[in-house]
């Protein structure tokens, strides 16, 4: 019985390790993304507005706010719409914990109504969900713009199949500190920019950073892996 569990534990493990071999992220420190390359990401959250609710002027002026952004950057970026469908549960059990206390039957019975209604959106699935924009800020160290353009797929391998002495580890150790501000100064001129569109931004630490990653590759744990980042 003992050995079965051992077998289980190393099977697990070493599908853990097969995982994470082809996976393009080496590591997260502070708020940064470590590439398998050692390229740098970091991850701004941006809010949106409805351009369709703006007058034909107002929408002109945004999207040629949206072009000058676009055409003063020195760097690429990459920007993420992702849509998610919106947990109602706890909003739910807080509705049914305080429902009782309410002393007016009939605004009690309204309240049971609208609960039954939101439970039947909640269960399925799929009328109620979110949209969030995220944008991708990174930074390449000690390349030329055109080593960017580099197959991935060539660096991606060439990364895996690398050996890693102490030495070299040392020295992008060393690298990764050098290249924080650049990737800072590169975040700070793009939240700077993003308020010409009237957004709000927000980076990402390195919680909210694991638990997107986290979403992103487990869909079906996003429950679990809230309560874990929460406690």
């Amino acid at each position: 019985m003992f050995k079965k569990e051992i077998n289980k534990i190393r099977k697990s493990s070493e599908t853990r390790e097969s995982t994470d071999k082809y996976l393009l992220i080496e590591e997260i420190r502070w708020d940064i993304i470590v590439m398998k390359d050692w390229s740098l990401r970091a991850i701004i959250k941006c809010s949106w507005l409805n351009i369709d609710l703006k007058n034909p002027e107002e929408q002109q002026i945004i999207a040629d706010k949206y072009a000058r952004f676009l055409n003063t950057l020195e760097f690429p970026i990459q920007i993420i719409l992702r849509s998610t469908f919106l947990d109602l549960t706890d909003y739910l059990n807080y509705i049914k914990d305080n429902v009782n206390k309410i002393e007016n039957e009939v605004l009690k019975r309204q309240w049971e109504q609208y609960f039954e209604f939101l439970k039947k959106l909640n269960d399925s699935q799929w009328y109620l969900f979110s949209k969030d924009f995220y944008v991708v800020i990174p930074y390449y160290s000690y390349e030329e713009s055109a080593k960017i353009k580099e197959n991935q797929f060539i660096k991606f391998m060439s990364a895996l199949s690398s050996t890693q002495t102490p030495e070299k580890i040392a020295n992008k150790l060393r690298d990764l500190h050098k290249n924080k501000k650049h990737i800072n100064q590169r975040v700070t001129l793009v939240q700077n920019r993003l308020q010409w569109l009237w957004l709000e931004t927000k980076r990402l630490d390195l919680k909210w950073i694991i638990s997107l990653l986290f979403e992103v590759y487990n869909p079906l744990s996003i429950k679990k892996q809230s309560e874990i980042v929460i406690n």
